[in-house]
């Protein structure tokens, strides 16, 4: 594991441990507004004016931004794991289904995932959450309706590379089933690709979930998220920037990170299907 890659390990691991243990320990409703005049817009390693130490200052309500930011992270991380992962298991099942069974079915999910791709997702995404009310389970939902196609696409190459290898024909002729033989034989071998995409999706729909939360599609207040926070100090980058740069900094190292971890588990499978290639003199071509 090269240094990038045990750095972005570290700081996921952290960033998880923080947004679990940070809300939970403070001492104050990251959500409460009270005195404000005392508290608002303290700046990071501050106190304010009953005492209270402030990592990253205070917003304009005089709401701790660091407990803040990791409440907010909490939205984000379930958003990006969550909906890349229900994504991945959609597009899995469709594409596996479309690779095995092949004809019209293959052909109806194919034109499904062809014509999904073909629209801007960020303007599916906009007419989603015009549509029903925006909220955690809309964005969750949009999510997935919208992310299953590319993992489809490349789950069906796979299964339809891995079905013309010598030990699928050998399994079958053993009497296994063919669910048995796709879910045991097959799948296992063209996963691969789908993992790497699904992890690749996490900080791409992190992105998604904040510039929707910015527009006020999104999380609405007052729970917090990074893309809300962002949108709640646009207008103090003058006179309190700390307030829309410290959830923006945090935006960026988590989607930093996750992409990082991605296209490591990316070159390495890539390397480990060159060591299992067979010499040219080996093969049949």
């Amino acid at each position: 594991m090269s240094r990038a890659e045990r750095l972005a390990l570290g700081l996921l691991v952290t960033l998880t441990l923080a947004v679990v243990l940070v809300p939970a320990l403070a001492s104050r409703d990251p959500l409460r507004i009270d005195d404000v005049l005392a508290r608002r817009l303290v700046a990071p390693f501050n106190r304010d004016a009953h005492g209270a130490w402030h990592l990253f200052g205070t917003d304009r309500f005089g709401r701790d931004l660091f407990v803040r930011m990791m409440l907010a992270g909490r939205l984000s991380l379930l958003v990006g794991v969550v909906g890349s992962l229900v994504a991945g298991l959609l597009g899995t099942m469709l594409g596996a289904l479309a690779g095995w069974r092949g004809g019209l079915l293959d052909r109806a999910i194919t034109a499904a995932a062809d014509l999904l791709l073909a629209l801007p997702r960020l303007v599916l995404l906009l007419v989603g959450v015009a549509l029903w009310q925006p909220g955690l389970a809309t964005i969750l939902s949009v999510l997935v309706l919208t992310g299953w196609m590319g993992i489809a696409r490349l789950i069906r190459a796979e299964v339809i590379a891995v079905r013309h290898r010598p030990f699928v024909p050998a399994a079958t002729a053993l009497g296994a089933r063919s669910s048995r033989v796709l879910l045991r034989h097959v799948l296992p071998n063209a996963i691969g690709p789908a993992l790497v995409a699904t992890t690749l999706g996490v900080g791409n729909a992190i992105l998604l979930e904040s510039g929707l939360s910015f527009l006020g599609l999104g999380i609405q207040p007052p729970a917090p998220s990074w893309g809300n926070m962002i949108a709640g100090g646009r207008d103090l980058l003058v006179v309190a920037p700390w307030v829309a740069l410290a959830p923006g900094v945090a935006l960026v190292i988590t989607v930093l990170a996750t992409t990082i971890l991605g296209d490591a588990w990316r070159d390495r499978l890539a390397g480990e299907r060159i060591e299992r290639r067979p010499p040219r003199f080996l093969s049949h071509e």
